[in-house]
């Protein structure tokens, strides 16, 4: 997995499935909520997500306000986020 920024915008590549893509998606996160009350979050070519990042992603949105757009490149992803009932929480696009 690869993870890049640019402003408000963190684009992920490559599949979500480690402890330490969790890690490095958190910190890349926090350092980006610090001076952006919205994210724009692409997912690539992602065909899952772990339960770690749904959380803190859950965490961002309703503990700390921050107010998330997610593009999703894999229609898999999309669908595993419609069966959890997160596509409107996550605001779901397909990229």
């Amino acid at each position: 997995m690869d993870i890049s920024t640019s402003g408000s915008e963190v684009k992920i590549t490559g599949n979500i499935k480690s402890v330490s893509d969790f890690q490095t998606i958190k910190s890349t996160l926090d350092s980006v909520v610090v001076n952006n009350s919205s994210i724009n979050l692409i997912i690539e070519d992602s065909i899952s997500i772990t339960s770690s990042v749904i959380g803190y992603l859950n965490k961002l949105i309703l503990k700390d306000g921050i107010k998330l757009t997610m593009s999703v490149g894999n229609d898999d992803l999309i669908s595993l986020l419609n069966d959890l009932n997160l596509s409107s929480v996550f605001n779901v696009r397909k990229k």
